[in-house]
Formats: C-alpha cells, structure tokens, sequence
C-alpha cells in the first residue's frame, strides 16, 4: 500500500509521497512522484497499487511524453494520454493479473498546470482510467491508505489554506498513517507548486529530520486529551455499582 496526497490551495500545490514499497515480508524504499517540466508545461503523478502496473504505465506514459510529437496545452489532455497507457496496460496485463489472484488497482494523481490551463490543476484517475477534478470546496486528493489522514484534512483544510499550514497539514496526515499501519514509512518526498511557475520543487525528508515534529504532536495530542472536558460522561460512570 501507499500514501499519496496531494492539495489545492489559492497560491498552488502541494504534494506528498511516502517511498516504502511491500514486496511480500520484504520492504524497499522507491519514489512514488514524478514530474515532467520544460517550459510553460509542468506536471506531476503519483500511483498507488500493484508496482508492475504502475511501472509499465508510467513508463509507456514517459514515452509519449518523450516523443514530443503531441502537444499538450490544457493538463486534462494529459491527463487522457496517461489514461490511455493505463487501458494500454489493462489490456495486456488484466487477464494474467486476475488467473494469478492479483487484482488491476491502479490509482493515480496527475497535478500542475499548463500554458493554456488558467490556474493549477489536479485529477485523480480510476482503475479504469476514468478522471476526475479536484474541487475547491473539498480540495485534494488521498489515494492508498486514506482513512487515517483524511479526518484531519476534512476538518482543517480549505482553499485559502495557505503553504505551510498545507504542509502541516499533509505531514500530519502521513504520521497518523504512518504510525497506524506497516506499509507506509520515511523517507517522505514532498512537492510544491506554485500557480503559474511552471516549475516544481522537491525536497526529500528523513525520519530523523521530522522526529522531533511527531513527538511535539504526540505530546500535544496527550496533554489535550488530558484536558478534554468530561462533565458529561459523569452520566454513565455514575452507574457504576459502587
């Protein structure tokens, strides 16, 4: 499993990846984000799922973008040719994954902007290929293991969340993963856009980089619950048989 998120905000986006992958008991550490940017075109995608169908579909995506033959002003329109790799692979690959009890579950998010698009962008794309748009009113997407982050980002994040509140945001998000499940771990990629650059920046992080991070929140989440009011569950405790 994976953990992938990546938010809309007013001033860009922001985006982040852990980097274990499961192979059976065996874990290895292996980038989960890739960007593409020259000029005024710049984008980014992230895939949680089998690695071999996610390896084969970025790789022939890769390909057409390499090509250069085909130009792609709006970021949905490369959004459908990644699409098309993925049914590419579908049709190769579905039928032997499914004789060998392995399901096709791929899912991926595409961000960044183009020359002709107005403002940054982000879709997330299906198994079947089928896309769809992040929206402002709820602005981003998790794709993996999303149950554990998403409480957090429902409550606080919106469109006018500014960068580094966005970071907080999406770092408290994997922690909570991270510390809940065994197949989502450091190192953390994170990425940020910022509207109408054309240019991505990366930085990689450490656990030991955001230790000290974890445990501010771990302390400050203990003392708060110690602080939580507790008037009302006198109504049941004192039920209680002496």
């Amino acid at each position: 499993m994976t953990f992938c998120v990546a938010m809309k905000v007013e001033e860009g986006i922001v985006a982040m990846a852990d980097t274990r992958v499961t192979s059976g008991t065996e874990y290895i550490t292996a980038r989960k984000i890739t960007t593409h940017q020259h000029g005024r075109h710049c984008l980014f995608l992230m895939t949680s799922g089998l690695r071999a169908v996610r390896d084969k579909a970025v790789t022939y995506f890769d390909e057409v973008l390499e090509g250069g033959e085909i130009h792609y002003g709006k970021l949905y329109q490369a959004v459908n040719a990644f699409a098309d790799q993925i049914r590419r692979v579908s049709r190769e690959d579905r039928a032997a994954l499914q004789q060998s009890g392995l399901s096709f579950n791929l899912n991926a998010i595409v961000g960044g902007q183009m020359e002709d698009d107005k403002e940054h962008k982000i879709y997330m794309l299906y198994p079947e290929a089928n896309w769809v748009e992040v929206s402002n009113s709820n602005p981003y997407f998790l794709i993996g293991q999303s149950s554990y982050g998403k409480p957090l980002l429902d409550r606080f994040l919106n469109y006018t969340t500014s960068f580094g509140m966005a970071l907080k945001m999406g770092y408290l998000a994997f922690n909570a993963t991270r510390v809940a499940t065994t197949d989502v771990d450091f190192p953390l990629d994170m990425l940020i856009y910022k509207r109408d650059s054309y240019k991505v920046v990366r930085h990689r992080y450490e656990r030991e980089e955001l230790e000290m991070v974890s445990q501010w929140w771990q302390r400050h989440l203990a003392e708060s619950m110690k602080h939580l009011p507790e008037e009302w569950s006198q109504d049941i405790l004192s039920k209680l048989p002496e």
